[in-house]
Parts: C-alpha cells; structure tokens; sequence
C-alpha cells in the first residue's frame, strides 16, 4: 500500500511538473520568434524605404541615363546592405542597373513577357502601390525579394504618367544572415510562410516543411504589402522531459526510499554473497574471452629455472603446437629474427635487472619461415616463499606494422601531390593575373596593385604617377591584315613599353589595345612628358608584318597622385579623362590631366542636364532662313534650324548643345520635334497665304536609322513636294547602310525631297548623287564665302553647279552674306540663294512679319510704277 500510494503522487507531482516546463520553453520560443520577426520587418522596411528616395529622384529626372542612375543608386548600397541591386524599367524594360556587374543578364528584361514577374509589375502599375513579390528565382541567378515601385512622373496639363518601375532586389541570403535566421546561437527552427506576403494562405518558402507539424509557436510577420507567418520549435523539439524532472523523481525516490528500505534490506544482505560468487564467475570468463578476441596470449617465466609456461595462443603466435608441453628459454630466443635478438635480450635483462615492467617488441621466425611482428609486455611479481617470476602478455602486432608502412607511404605520395598543387597554383594565379598575349599584369593585376603603389610612393616623399595610352589605327590594322597582326603589334608595343619603363614601375595591359604605366616620380614631372615623348615616337615607327609595312601611334594621358593623394583608382579615371583629350586634339600626343579637365567634365555633366530638362520643357524651336530664286529674288523655300530657348541664356545655336545631345542620343528627338513644329507653322503660313512652297528640314544620321521613322513619317500625312530633308554633314553617304538607303528610298515615296546639306566639305562625292539622286544639293558656305575675291574658289563652285546641272539637280548656296555673292553665283547658274545678305533665321511670327513686309514693299512699288505710267500718258496727251 505505501508504494501504490507513493506511486500515484510521484506521477501526479510529475505531470505538474511537465505542464509548467512546456509552457516555459514556449514562453522563450515566442521570445526568440518575436526578436526575428523585427528583425526581418526592419531589414524589409529599411531597404524598401531607401529605394524611395531613389523613386523620387526619378521622379524629378524622368530622363536620367545609366551613369546618373548608377551614381544615385550607389548612395544606397552601405556597408551589411541586404540590396543586391536596383533596377530602372522605363515603359517596363530593364535599361537602368546598378550594379551592372554580374546583373547584365537583366537588362533588356521586359516584365510583360515575363510569365514569373508580370503580374507583380503589372500589379504595382495599376494599384499605384508598392508590390512586394518573393521569393523568386533571378536571371542572374539566385533568390531575391523585390520590390517593385511604380513611378509617375508630372506631364502636361498637371497630369502624371507613368514612367515604369523601380525594381529594388533584396539578397534573400543576406536578408536572412542580418535577421539572425542562421545565428547558430538562436536555438530555434524557423519556417517562413506566405510567399509573395499573402500571409498564413502563401506556400511555405523557408525553413523545414515539417516545422509547421510540430505544433509550433505561431508569430505573424508584417510587410509593406502583405505579411508572412513565421512558425518555429527549439531546435532539438519540445523536451518530453523536463530539465528537473530526474531531480524531483529523485527526492520522490528517496523519500518512498526512507519508507520501504527497512523491508527489503534483509533481503538484500542474503542474496549478496551469491551476486559477489556469480560476477566473480563472470568476471572470469569475460577475461577470458576478451583474451580469445584480442589474439593476446599470456605466458610467465620462472627467472630461477628459465622454465616457460605458455597458453595456447601465445603457442600459436610462435608456430608452437598447442599441446600443453614446457617451453624453455631456449624456445623463446631462438625464435627471434637474428637482428632483433640483441634487443630483446637488451629490455629483457634490463626488466631483470632493475626489477621493473618489461616492455619490447621485436619480429620472430616461425618454423614455416613466416615473419610476424610481436609485441610483449610483462612485470615481475614475486609470491610469499616463492622464487620471482615475470607474468606476462604477447601480441601480434604484424597487421600494424604494414598499416603504418602503407600511411608513412601514403603520407609521402601526398606531400609530394601537395608540392605539384602548389606549383600548379602559383601558375594559375600566374596566368589570372598576366595577360596571355603579352605577358603583361592584366587589369585585375593593376587593381590589386595601384592602391599599395600609391601608398609606397607617398611614403618615399615621391608620388604615383599613372600613364593611360591607347593605340592609334591599330583597329585598321586589325581589319585589313587579320587578328594575327594585330597580336603582333600588341607584343611589339608591350615590348617598347618594357623597354622605356625599365625597372622604373611596372606595364599593364588593361583592354584590346589598352596599356597602362605606373611609376613614381619626384616633384619634376618633366620626366613623364620625355618618357611619354619617347613612346611615342618609338611607336611612330613602322613594324614589318610578313612583307607588310604597319604604322601605328599612340595617345597617351597622364594622372599624377598630388598633394591632394586622390584615391588611386581616380587616378586611373583622371588619366582616362588626359587620354580622351589627347585624342580629340588629333591623337599621337600626350596630355597632363589638369583640374579644368574636370570641371569641363562637369559643365557638360550640367549641360546634359539642362537639354534633357530642355525636351521635357520643349525648349527645342524651330527658327527658319529663308531662300531666295537667284533670278526673281522670290522666297521659294525655308529651311528649318533648330535653336535652344535657354530660360537664362536666350536663343543658342545648336553649336553649345549638338555635341552633347549626340552623345545623349537624343539627336533624334530634337529633329522629330522640330519636323512637328515645322510642319504645324507651314500649315499656319498655307492658312495666312504666305505662299512659302516648301520648308527643309535636317534630319541626323541615327534618325534614318530608326526603323520606325517611316511608319511615323506616314502618319504625318505630309503633301507631296512641301518638305524636304536635309541630310546633314555626319552622314557619309557612301556607306552601305541598307536600312539607310531603304529608309531613303521610302522617304522618297511619300513625295518628301531629299537634299544633301554641305556638299564639297569631304562627306558626299560622285558616287553618292549617283547613288542617291537627290532632288537638290547646297553648297557649303566655306565654299560661298570666298568666292567675290578667289576665282580658284569661284571655279571650284561653278564646276560643282555644273555637276548639279548635268545630273538635273538644282544647287542652293548657302553663305550669301552680301549682295556682290549673289550677283556671282547667279551668273554661275546657282538656282537658290541662302545667306544673311537676304535674312536671318529666324521663328515663325518674325518670319510672317517679313513676308508680309516684302509684299507690302513689292505693292507700293508696282502702285507707284503705274501712278508714274499714267502721269507719263496724260503729260504726253
């Protein structure tokens, strides 16, 4: 009865106290979740809400290029950032990443034909909200969150349109680390659900899918769009036993203990002696198994008689037959190899001797001639009114040997493995960072060395100077003769390079005909214009390539780390920047980089700005100069120029934005808005009866590019002979450009007159009004101009309008800047005139005022030639 009893409380008492350790180790779960869960909801939140001011800055620059939104985008890549990379999708494409490194495979992405990201964009389009998609698997490989920002920009009439998608991936792996999901201190298993935030109802995307079953403690996740769950248990599952329970059932055991040990302790003190003679027993034979087991034989030598008692396995270690006999000492020496007979003897009289353990090992001979490897230990003991005896073990051990043989070999093959690797090693990292070609440090060479050699330079009290040179014609080259000798010109400049730089710095070749000199200087940087002088006339010379004669130059721009100690990979741009000098000012020279290099760099950064704030602002007008008939003076046509409504400067000419607007490649839109405008004021001139028959205007060279231009043209519904295009100066018409030549003749067509503008400057020949046919031609004003006082001049034009004549196309001249050029090129047959002599360019409104002001003259003259008519009659009469 006193055990049931105890019993029964002992189990009650420990189910109580199962219930409140379960519901501590909950408690702590929900803890750990719960500093997860704002951890991931900072993480998420953190990232989206950086993007933002990047969405705003789009919203201010709807036209930003890849370098402005790279700069703005970089701001928010900080260091433990979760971003992998931002990405602008205008019109939904992907043009606009950073960074562009290992995400090209991005651009170019349309997310409407994207079956995984479409509804997520599209989604984001419509609902005018941030869309939060996720996981998901990118092109560039790996697994993101993205959040996708639609952006709207202002349009006319205080509307907004939409621009596209700012795209920003968080790095799920990072996003994770910095949540503490792989903290090996948080003892708790995770699993995530609700993918694409839709919460408990999403599929589980992290985390162990059996996690949800073992009744997990349940947090939920917020999101900017949505929300995830988070479940989680201790990461070795919910104890079953709590962490005192052996301690309570221990104090229940003691005291049920106190209570009923009077009862079976008699018991216990009868049954002991038997227990202490079975394990005696037992003890016994499992000696004598783990003996049998082990192979170890044991044997005891009487050190009075020299008499041997061997057990059976130590017999049979020795080849000995198992029959029980003596054995002598003699059976135990003449055993041993002769070369390990004087050791044995050795440890075995030294055991003797000093009364200690015996310890040796050695090899014996058996009878059949086999070698085996024994190990012996072995003590003397000494009974009362006994002689001394030594009681002791042998082993075989000859497995062991020829294992350790087989490792020190195995050991000495691999070292000799790991010394090939090393070599092998050193190679590749060789090669990686030299270029194959020329034996050169490559790029990645340079980067790892010019921070380290600006910094030892500046240390000498010198500086780090960084010469960026570029090879001239070496693309001709390239193309006539093949790659072979282009590779031989490569290995030839590398030598010169070699060969002037000596042990000065060192030579790298960065790209295809791209080297790099880095050296340190003193304050006399006189020393890099002679070494930059040397190369390039040493490169000046020509090379002999299998009979062929190549000749090559050089540009070279030099940077030098100043007092300022710029940062080192500036230095390389700095030198880029006195590179691209030196090849605008006519190549195989050299330029210093200098401080108004840069500020050149950043007026044209401003200027790019304003014109593309100009086209949003349609600051782009059309101003027209008219043109007269070189016989009748009549305006027979005007030609379109586009000017620059500056909101500080005025009125600018399309020399102070032409270069930067090709270079932003928005050429064509200024010529496109142009064209509208043109054709908007003709129409304004039909309806006033202004008589003007037609209008030129310029079109660019990447605007008969455009695939789409006669499609647009066609929806202009243009009359036939009232526009014509002017193909401006930068199109060599020579070229087999077939869609330029389909364009053209498709332009052609739609009853448009195709001009060619600047003839005789180098650009359009022969074959190109052959080939073209246009319907007519001007010549260049650096042709007009000097034609009153040089006849050579005057003979040029004039075999140029006879050119034109034969060939049925009528000549404009454009440069008549006095009136004694119009009396010469009409009596050379030139059909239009076009200069300041007859009128300026100007916009539509002064261009009425000056039409109408002519007829008004022209009335009051034919009027008062008829006043003057009929006062001659009557005077007569």
């Amino acid at each position: 009865m006193a055990i049931l009893v105890i019993a029964i409380g002992a189990a009650y008492a420990d189910h109580q106290n199962t219930t409140v350790s379960d519901q501590a180790d909950r408690a702590d779960v929900l803890v750990k979740v719960n500093l997860v869960r704002a951890k991931l909801e900072r993480n998420i939140s953190g990232n989206l809400q950086l993007v933002r001011g990047l969405v705003a800055a789009v919203v201010t620059e709807p036209y930003m290029g890849q370098q402005r939104f790279a700069s703005l985008a970089s701001n928010l890549f900080g260091e433990g950032s979760q971003l992998r990379n931002i990405a602008g999708a205008p019109d939904l494409v992907i043009s606009l990443m950073y960074p562009m490194k290992g995400n090209e495979r991005a651009m170019g992405l349309d997310y409407r034909h994207d079956e995984r990201q479409r509804e997520a964009a599209l989604r984001a389009r419509d609902e005018r909200k941030l869309v939060l998609a996720g996981p998901v698997d990118l092109k560039q490989g790996g697994k993101a969150l993205i959040g996708r920002f639609p952006v709207f920009v202002p349009s006319a009439g205080n509307t907004e349109r939409f621009w596209g998608i700012i795209s920003a991936v968080v790095d799920l792996q990072r996003l994770y680390e910095a949540s503490g999901l792989f903290d090996d201190d948080l003892g708790i298993d995770v699993a995530l659900t609700g993918k694409d935030a839709l919460g408990p109802n999403g599929v589980q995307f992290f985390g162990d899918p059996d996690i949800p079953k073992g009744n997990p403690v349940i947090a939920e996740v917020l999101l900017p769009s949505g929300s995830w769950q988070i479940a989680a248990i201790p990461k070795k599952g919910w104890r079953s036993i709590p962490s005192n329970a052996w301690f309570l059932r221990a104090v229940m055991a003691a005291a049920g203990a106190l209570i009923v040990s009077p009862f079976w302790a008699t018991g216990r003190l009868l049954v002991e002696r038997e227990r202490n003679y079975a394990e005696l027993r037992r003890l016994s034979r499992r000696l004598e198994l783990a003996l049998e087991a082990s192979a170890i034989g044991v044997w005891e030598h009487d050190l009075a008689t020299n008499d041997l008692s061997w057990d059976a396995r130590v017999n049979e270690i020795y080849g000995k037959p198992c029959d029980g006999g003596s054995r002598g000492y003699t059976d135990w020496a003449g055993a041993i190899h002769p070369v390990d007979l004087a050791g044995a003897h050795a440890d075995f009289d030294s055991a003797v001797a000093s009364g200690g353990t015996y310890s040796s090992e050695y090899r014996i001979v058996r009878p059949d001639g086999e070698i085996r490897h024994v190990r012996s230990k072995a003590v003397i003991y000494q009974a009362p009114n006994e002689t001394p005896k030594m009681i002791g073990a042998e082993w075989d051990v000859t497995a062991d040997i020829l294992l350790n043989s087989d490792l020190v070999r195995a050991k000495q093959l691999s070292e000799s493995k790991n010394a090939e690797l090393e070599t092998v090693t050193a190679r590749i990292e060789h090669i990686a960072l030299h270029d194959s070609l020329t034996g050169l440090p490559n790029r990645r060479y340079l980067d790892q060395r010019l921070e380290e050699y600006a910094a030892n330079a500046r240390r000498d009290g010198g500086s780090a100077a960084l010469l960026h040179i570029d090879l001239d014609r070496f693309k001709h080259i390239n193309d006539t003769l093949g790659h072979a000798a282009g590779d031989a010109m490569l290995v030839h400049a590398s030598a010169i390079l070699r060969s002037k730089v000596d042990n000065r710095g060192f030579v790298a070749r960065i790209g295809g005909d791209e080297f790099v000199v880095l050296c340190s200087i003193g304050n006399d940087i006189k020393q890099l214009a002679q070494l930059a002088e040397g190369i390039i006339s040493q490169m000046r010379e020509p090379v002999y390539y299998q009979g062929h004669r190549c000749r090559f130059g050089v540009s070279v721009g030099i940077a030098v780390d100043s007092a300022k100690h710029i940062e080192a990979k500036q230095l390389l741009v700095n030198a880029d920047i006195a590179l691209y000098r030196a090849k605008r000012r006519g190549r195989n020279r050299y330029e210093f980089f200098t401080e108004a290099m840069q500020s050149e760099i950043v007026d044209t950064k401003r200027i790019a700005d304003e014109v593309l704030g100009g086209l949003e602002r349609n600051e782009f007008i059309a101003f027209y100069q008219p043109q007269f008939d070189a016989k009748t003076l009549e305006i027979v046509g005007v030609e379109a120029l586009a000017r620059w409504r500056h909101p500080n400067k005025g009125i600018l000419a399309p020399d102070v934005f032409l270069r930067i607007a090709e270079e932003l490649n928005v050429v064509s839109t200024i010529d496109r808005s142009i064209l509208n405008q043109a054709l908007s004021d003709f129409e304004e001139w039909s309806a006033a009866d202004l008589q003007i028959p037609r209008v030129s205007v310029n079109v660019s060279a990447r605007r008969l590019q455009d695939e789409g231009l006669i499609e647009s043209l066609e929806e202009l519904k243009i009359k036939n002979g009232t526009v014509s295009f002017e193909l401006i100066e930068s199109i060599f018409l020579d070229g087999d450009d077939d869609l330029v030549s389909w364009n053209v003749d498709r332009i052609k067509e739609l009853g448009i007159d195709i001009e060619i503008d600047d003839f005789g400057t180098g650009y359009a020949s022969i074959v190109s009004l052959l080939k073209l046919q246009p319907r007519r031609l001007k010549i260049d004003r650096q042709l007009v101009i000097p034609i009153v006082a040089s006849p050579k001049r005057r003979q040029v034009v004039s075999s140029i309008i006879e050119i034109g004549r034969s060939l049925g196309i009528e000549i404009v001249a454009e440069g008549v800047e006095t009136m004694d050029h119009a009396r010469v090129l009409k009596g050379l047959g030139c059909d239009r005139l076009q200069g300041y002599a007859f009128a300026q360019a100007m916009d539509s409104n002064d261009l009425k005022a000056f039409v109408q002001s002519r007829r008004l003259r022209a009335a009051s003259q034919q009027l008062g030639g008829a006043i003057s008519s009929n006062l001659a009659r009557r005077i007569r009469s």
